[in-house]
């Protein structure tokens, strides 16, 4: 069964191109952003792992740490980041899951037998600090992710949990809110009294 929104984020230790991580251990109290790729070296995948990497510095700003997953074995990982160094322009900065075993995939639900039972497909998982899922977005393999969309999520995320209000469509950091309706009028009032 697939994983839901508000559900703990499962657990697990795994070698990494950064070392072994320790999922939970290593997330700590940050948000993480966990994105699988369906196999090393697949073109469209290493344009994403080089626009994350030119990008992290976006991701610490706001307490999240990215994580990438593949299938293959940590020697070939290290042979791809290489190879996304020098095509991408970005060195890989931030750890690559060596999930040969499909033991993340399998816990993420990322293997889907109706698309191919050998290759994971490419979700994205938004964890925050209490390590519980806030968002599940899943690609094609023709479409590459959008990191500006991936961020502006987590700001919405980040801003909903800190304040009473929803964020409308289109909006982006900066951007006039929702007052949530979970609120009453009276409230609303006191939490808002401008409006």
């Amino acid at each position: 069964m697939a994983l839901q929104l508000g559900e703990t984020a499962p657990n697990f230790t795994i070698e990494s191109t950064q070392g072994t991580v320790n999922f939970h251990q290593w997330l700590d109290d940050s948000w993480a952003v966990l994105f699988s790729h369906p196999a090393d070296f697949t073109p469209v995948c290493t344009t994403e792992l080089g626009a994350f990497a030119k990008r992290k510095l976006e991701f610490n700003q706001r307490g999240a740490k990215l994580v990438g997953v593949s299938v293959d074995p940590l020697s070939s990982h290290h042979d791809w980041a290489r190879d996304i160094e020098q095509t991408q322009g970005a060195a890989l900065n931030y750890p690559l899951l060596a999930d040969e075993d499909q033991v993340v995939a399998k816990l993420y639900g990322m293997i889907h037998p109706k698309a191919d039972p050998k290759l994971t497909v490419r979700t994205v998982f938004i964890i925050d600090s209490d390590k519980k899922i806030r968002l599940t977005l899943t690609y094609p393999p023709s479409t590459g992710r959008n990191v500006d969309e991936i961020l502006r999520v987590l700001d919405s995320l980040q801003l909903t949990d800190k304040h009473k209000v929803a964020t409308p469509v289109n909006w982006q950091n900066g951007d006039d809110v929702i007052i949530s309706p979970s609120l009453s009028n009276d409230d609303a009032k006191q939490h808002f009294p401008e409006g």
